[in-house]
Parts: structure tokens; C-alpha cells; sequence
């Protein structure tokens, strides 16, 4: 660690110590580099990706968990495999670009370049639109500028618009959802404390059927307790109607709903609406409120 922050403190003082410098014709060779990069994305032309990132390139491209490591990786991350022949060109993918705030700066046979891109793409559902924010190393070698490395970040304005605008959950994605749902209702009828606590945080709010009354985890924990010693049990749940709102990393689950309870041989059933809040955390969604209503109980 200490030769990391070491060599990156170094490697500011060089960069930024020194006059900055104009160049032309260097900001131009690699404006046009930069460029020929993204055209060639557009037109998948794999030659070309290959061509013009460095043997040894390092960095990270949007999304990246860890680092990238060498041109192989960086093609693997990019979904390109190395050694294979190209496929058919894809009709999806990036499908149009413009750069905005571009600057850089010199060191030698060096440069930092950062800049804004808009980016349009194509993909099964149709056409999008989104925003990215670069950070590139380029290197001279032999009288020719080619990518060494590189930081590319979904811009925050694009990460604002994909938050505020609601999507699709993937059928894999739909389908934890809704067990997670069910979940929680049989771990209350239950009483199955461990997986109430997995599955409720401690943030809940929640509004009950019951003159309408505001609860929380503790009264949903103790709730499922008094339950559970009441000698109900429940053999009935259903959700006749399921409709879904997603937003990032948060879904509203919007139902009716059908349960029956058995005492002593004697049935009840309890129908009615609820609106419930999911949120996708730490790979699993939990359910930090919900509101219910209930509606005369079916025949």
C-alpha cells in the first residue's frame, strides 16, 4: 500500500508540476486515436480494438469488479475472445458518439486525457442513450500514440437518469423477487425469526390492515410470535394479480391477496391489497415496508 500511494503521489508531482504544454499535434494524433477507438466499436472491427490498446494495457472499463490486466483481458472484457475468428458483426452494440470536455496533459512521451462522451446504442429492446466519464493513459512508442490504460465510469448524470427511470427485471431477477415476496409472508405465519431477520431490515415501515397503524420490526417480529402461540396456522396464500414497478435497484410489488387460517378444524379467509417496497442489497432483495388493506373475505 505505502509503495502504491508512493508511486501515485510521484506520479502526480511529475505530471503536474511541470508548465503544462500545448502540443497540436499531439492533442490531435490523439483526439483522432480516441476517436478511431470508438469507431471501431461501433463497427465491431475486433482487428482494430486490438490494434489500438497497448500489449500491456491496465485499467478498468464500466462495470469492472477488479482490474484488467493486459490487451487479452482488456478484449475479454469487452466480450471478445483473443484467439477466436470474429463472429458476424452484431446488430446491437454502440451505434453513435460525441465527445465534450475533452482536455490533456503531457510528460514526455506521455499523456493523461480526460474527457466526456454521449454515447447511443442499439440492443434487443431498442435504442438508448447514456453518458461516460474517461480517464486514459497514452504512451508514444515509436512515433505512434496507442492506449496504455484507462478508467471509464458511467458519468453521473446517466447513473441519475438509469435511477430515475423505470426498467424490466430479467425473468431471473423477477422470479427472486417474487419469491423473496412469498417468503416473507410464510416466515411471519411461521414465526421463522431467522428468516424474517434476512429478509426485513431494520428500517421496515409498515402499514397495517388494522385501523390503518403504523409498524415497525419489532411489532412485525412480535407480531409473528403472538401468531405463532395463538395456534393458527396457515394453509392457504395466493396472489391472484401481481403487477411490478422497478426503479435501480428497488421494486414495488403491487397485489392482491388471499390467505386462509385453521383452528380447530375451522377456517378463515382473509383477502385484500398490499403494496410492498423491495430492495435489492448485498445479492438478495429484502422488504423494507409494506401496506396493506384488507377487502371482504371470498366465499
Amino acid at each position: 500500500m505505502y509503495f502504491r500511494v508512493t508511486a501515485l503521489i510521484l506520479l502526480a508531482t511529475v505530471l503536474f508540476a511541470a508548465p503544462a504544454e500545448d502540443r497540436p499535434e499531439d492533442r490531435a494524433a490523439i483526439r483522432a486515436h480516441i476517436e478511431r477507438i470508438f469507431r471501431a466499436f461501433i463497427n465491431h472491427d475486433q482487428a482494430d480494438i486490438k490494434a489500438t490498446h497497448d500489449e500491456h494495457w491496465l485499467g478498468f472499463l464500466t462495470g469492472s469488479g477488479s482490474i484488467i490486466r493486459g490487451q487479452d483481458d482488456y478484449l475479454r472484457a469487452n466480450g471478445i475472445n483473443p484467439g477466436a475468428t470474429p463472429p458476424p458483426k452484431s446488430p446491437y452494440g454502440m451505434s453513435g458518439y460525441k465527445l465534450r470536455e475533452f482536455d490533456m496533459i503531457f510528460q514526455g512521451d506521455a499523456a493523461f486525457v480526460t474527457f466526456v462522451a454521449d454515447t447511443e446504442y442499439k440492443g434487443p429492446g431498442g435504442t438508448g442513450k447514456s453518458v461516460l466519464r474517461i480517464a486514459d493513459f497514452y504512451v508514444k512508442r515509436n512515433g505512434q500514440w496507442i492506449q496504455a490504460g484507462s478508467d471509464t465510469e458511467v458519468h453521473p448524470e446517466a447513473l441519475a437518469q438509469q435511477n430515475q427511470s423505470p426498467h424490466e427485471l430479467s425473468d431471473s431477477m423477477k422470479k427472486q423477487l417474487l419469491t423473496a415476496r412469498e417468503a416473507v409472508w410464510r416466515a411471519f405465519f411461521t414465526n421463522d425469526r431467522a428468516a424474517l431477520e434476512k429478509l426485513i431490515p431494520d428500517e421496515l415501515i409498515t402499514i397495517e390492515t388494522t385501523g390503518g397503524q403504523f409498524g415497525n420490526r419489532q411489532i412485525v417480529l412480535k407480531g409473528a410470535e403472538e401468531f405463532a402461540r395463538s395456534g393458527l396456522k396457515l394453509v392457504r396464500l395466493e396472489f391472484p394479480k401481481t403487477e411490478i414497478q422497478s426503479y435501480g435497484y428497488t421494486s414495488i410489488v403491487y397485489s392482491t391477496y388471499l390467505y386462509e387460517l385453521e383452528k380447530d378444524g375451522k377456517r378463515t379467509a382473509h383477502s385484500g391489497r398490499v403494496t410492498e417496497v423491495f430492495v435489492y442489497r448485498g445479492g438478495q432483495w429484502v422488504n423494507p415496508g409494506w401496506h396493506m388493506d384488507s377487502t371482504e373475505a371470498r366465499p
